[in-house]
């Protein structure tokens, strides 16, 4: 007996079209097992591609060396932040619209390819130009997006009592790559390779960083705590106007300020170590050392029982670090001491920060509060170096120091007022 095909374009791969097949029972093959990446494998790979896309900030640390090769000053690559600042600007505040168009993996992924092709124009440039400024302005969107999205992407798979802890672990990762990857630049000058291949080999990572973005698309998606599709991120006026009318401000503020005193101490770190013939790979490995292990060390603390006197005490600690620095001349122990004070104020105080904006934010607000957490913290990492390389070639290292000094003075004081008004 023969079998009647069931549909004219049914094919079996083997025996060609299935006319006159016998009509034999065949046993039924189990349906293919589809294999969950666990909790813990999606975490790490996250953290990974984290950590891979965050060298790309701590090449800007080189930034007055690479220039320095073609004539370039500080004044040129204030200028150049400058655009990187205004493109992320747009880019943020647009982010929301981006992800919910393509989901915020794939906006991750997307980030890290434009991080890396701006990586790859920065080192193969060798004149101020049109190439310089695209560098720029990629650099601008792939920062404004990863810096923006990752930490809204790791809401939905914590717990509001756990955000304390997993935004310490994110932020170690993304400490991690700033720091370390000006101590590569430094290794791979002491091996005779130039500035210009660090930005290749940066570059390159941060190919394999979209690579891990895209490819947890899906595990983040069945591990988020609340399934179903993605809320809205979308920014408008009506949202800015909540969030500052909201608790959320005080955070959304003092990160800008705590931007502007990083970018002035680190963004220029080659220029102030090159003045005392000091290196600068030791200032860097210091501080992030110091900032890895102590966030390690508090991955379990959630900021005590009144947080913003947590982050006042470490902020003070940051101020006192610049003050130490101002005066601490070419001595090889103070210049290392002011990284690990600097890493201990900045460092550990800046996720508890994060967490502080998350709580505070209006629930139906919290992707837009920490977005907008982002704008403010671009706003100062990008755009204060304009203000901070112009004073630098104009009046010299010690005005810069002195400006930050009292910016995390400032900011150090609003979290000591925001703590009393909870006590």
């Amino acid at each position: 007996m023969l079998c009647r095909p069931t549909s004219f374009v049914a094919i079996d791969v083997r025996l060609g079209p299935r006319f006159n097949t016998p009509c034999t029972a065949r046993p039924a093959q189990p349906r293919p097992r589809i294999t969950l990446m666990s909790r813990t494998t999606t975490f790490t790979l996250f953290f990974l591609a984290v950590f891979f896309q965050a060298g790309a900030y701590g090449l800007t640390f080189m930034l007055p060396r690479l220039f320095d090769a073609f004539g370039a000053s500080e004044k040129t690559v204030g200028a150049m932040l400058f655009v990187t600042a205004i493109t992320t600007l747009i880019t943020v505040y647009f982010s929301g619209h981006l992800s919910d168009a393509l989901g915020r993996l794939r906006a991750l992924g997307l980030a890290c390819l434009a991080i890396a092709a701006s990586l790859f124009l920065f080192g193969w440039t060798s004149s101020v130009g049109p190439a310089l400024v695209l560098a720029s302005a990629l650099l601008g969107f792939g920062w404004g997006l990863t810096y923006s999205l990752g930490p809204i992407v790791l809401t939905r798979l914590v717990r509001a009592d756990e955000r304390v802890r997993y935004f310490t672990l994110l932020s170690v990762f993304v400490m991690a790559g700033f720091g370390l990857s000006p101590v590569l630049a430094s290794v791979l000058e002491a091996r005779g390779f130039t500035i210009s291949d660090a930005f290749y080999a940066t570059a390159t990572l941060c190919t394999l960083s979209a690579a891990l973005f895209f490819l947890l698309r899906i595990p983040v998606h069945r591990h988020a705590l609340v399934p179903g599709p993605e809320a809205s991120s979308r920014i408008t006026v009506a949202v800015l106007g909540r969030i500052f009318a909201s608790r959320a401000r005080t955070p959304v503020i003092m990160v800008f300020l705590g931007a502007c005193v990083f970018a002035g101490l680190n963004n220029f770190q080659t220029v102030y170590a090159d003045a005392r013939g000091l290196n600068y790979a030791n200032f860097f490995l210091a501080y992030t050392v110091t900032v890895i292990v102590f966030r390690l060390i508090l991955a379990k603390f959630k900021g005590g029982a009144t947080p913003y006197r947590t982050i006042a005490m470490l902020q003070y600690i940051m101020c006192a670090s610049i003050i130490l620095f101002m005066f601490s001349g070419s001595s090889v122990v103070l210049y290392l001491t002011v990284a690990v004070l600097f890493g201990l104020g900045y460092g550990v105080s800046y996720p508890i920060l994060v967490a502080m904006a998350a709580n505070d934010a209006d629930n139906d607000i919290g992707p837009q509060t920490l977005q907008l957490f982002a704008l403010t913290y671009f706003v100062g990492i990008f755009g204060f170096p304009l203000i901070a390389g112009w004073m630098l070639t104009e009046w010299g290292a010690a005005s810069v120091l002195v400006l930050i000094a009292l910016l995390a003075g400032i900011e150090a004081s609003m979290a000591l007022r925001r703590a009393m008004q909870a006590s």
